[in-house]
C-alpha cells in the first residue's frame, strides 16, 4: 500500500505549539495541559515569553477559532479516551501518532496496553526529545510500519496485540491529508484485525470547505470564503495538502461499511459551550470554527 497514514511532523509541530499555548493559561481557564508539548516546539522559549493570552490574540488575528478548534479536538479526545480507560477498555491504538502525548500527561492505568504507530523516523525523534522520568513509559509499544512492504494488522500483532481485547483506535487530524482509498484501507485491516469491541475516533474536514465555505463558519464570520482558502493554500505551502474532503453522510456510509456505528459527530460549536463556556471563554458566533468534524463510531 502506498497510500500510507503518515505524513511529515510540520502538523505535528504545529499541534504540539497550540497544546503548550493552552498549557500557558491559568489553570481554572485551561482546557487541556501538556507540561511536554514545548520539547516538540520550535521556538517554544518565545511562545512561553508572549504567554497565553498574546499568542490567542495572534492565532485570532489570523483565523479566529483555530487554536480553540485544535484544542477542544485535543479535549474531546482526552475524554474519550480516559472514559474508554475507566470502562476498562483493554488497549489504545494511536494511528499516525506523531508528537501525540496522551500516554503519558493523562491519568491512563497501567492495565490498559498502548500502541503508537508511526513511521521510525518519527518515533525516533519523539522518543529523543522525552524526559527520561516521563510516566507511563512501560505501558507503551512504538510500532514502526512501512505500508509498501507491511501491513497494519500484521505489524500490530507482531508486537502484542490481542485482537480479543476491547480496543480504541485514534486517527486524528490525518484524513484530510491522505486519499480516501488509504482511509478506507485503514478500516479495512481495523474490522479484519479486531475481534471484541473496538471504538474508532477519526477528524475529517467538511467537504463545505470547497462547495461552501461560508457553511464551515458562525454567523457573522469575517471572511469565511477567503479564510477557508487561506489554510488550503498554506497547508499546499509547506508540502502538506488537504486532498480528502467529507460529507456527513460519506463518512457515516464509509464506517458503516466497516460494521461501525456512529456514535457521535461534534465540531467546535458544539464543544464550545462544554469546554470554553466553564473556563469563562465562550466564542462568540463569529469566531465558530466548523471546519472539522470529530468522530466517534462503534463496533
Amino acid at each position: 500500500m502506498s497510500d500510507s497514514i503518515f505524513r511529515k511532523d510540520g502538523t505535528a509541530q504545529g499541534v504540539a505549539k497550540q497544546r503548550l499555548i493552552e498549557s500557558l493559561a491559568k489553570p481554572e481557564q485551561r482546557i487541556i495541559n501538556d507540561p511536554f508539548a514545548y520539547r516538540f516546539v520550535m521556538g517554544a522559549i518565545i511562545v512561553k515569553l508572549i504567554g497565553h493570552k498574546i499568542n490567542v490574540w495572534l492565532s485570532r488575528k489570523f483565523v479566529p477559532g483555530f487554536h480553540e478548534h485544535l484544542i477542544s479536538r485535543t479535549r474531546f479526545i482526552d475524554d474519550m479516551v480516559e472514559t474508554s480507560a475507566a470502562n476498562h477498555v483493554e488497549q489504545y491504538v494511536i494511528l499516525g501518532a506523531g508528537y501525540d502525548l496522551r500516554a503519558h500527561r493523562l491519568n491512563l492505568p497501567s492495565t490498559l496496553k498502548i500502541f503508537e504507530i508511526d513511521q521510525i523516523e518519527v518515533q525516533s525523534r519523539k522518543q529523543t526529545k522525552l524526559p527520561k522520568n516521563i510516566p507511563n513509559v512501560q505501558n507503551i509499544t512504538y510500532v514502526s510500519i512501512d505500508f509498501n512492504h507491511e501491513t497494519l494488522g500484521d505489524q500490530l500483532l507482531n508486537a502484542g496485540f490481542d485482537p480479543y481485547k476491547s480496543t480504541v483506535f485514534t486517527l486524528e487530524g490525518v484524513s484530510q491529508y491522505i486519499t480516501k482509498k488509504a482511509v478506507d484501507a485503514t478500516l479495512t485491516e481495523i474490522n479484519n484485525l479486531t475481534k471484541s469491541s473496538t471504538t474508532f475516533y477519526i477528524s475529517y474536514v467538511d467537504k463545505f470547505i470547497i462547495e461552501n465555505p461560508q457553511a464551515c463558519f458562525g454567523k457573522g464570520y469575517p471572511n469565511p470564503a477567503k479564510k477557508a482558502e487561506t489554510i488550503l493554500k498554506l497547508s499546499a505551502k509547506v508540502g502538506e495538502p488537504w486532498i480528502s474532503f467529507y460529507s456527513n453522510e460519506e463518512i457515516q456510509s464509509l464506517l458503516s461499511k466497516h460494521g461501525f456505528t456512529v456514535m457521535e459527530n461534534k465540531t467546535l460549536e458544539d464543544l464550545n459551550p462544554i469546554y470554553f463556556k466553564p473556563a469563562g471563554r465562550l466564542l462568540p458566533e463569529d469566531h465558530i470554527f466548523n471546519l472539522e468534524h470529530s468522530v466517534v463510531a462503534k463496533k
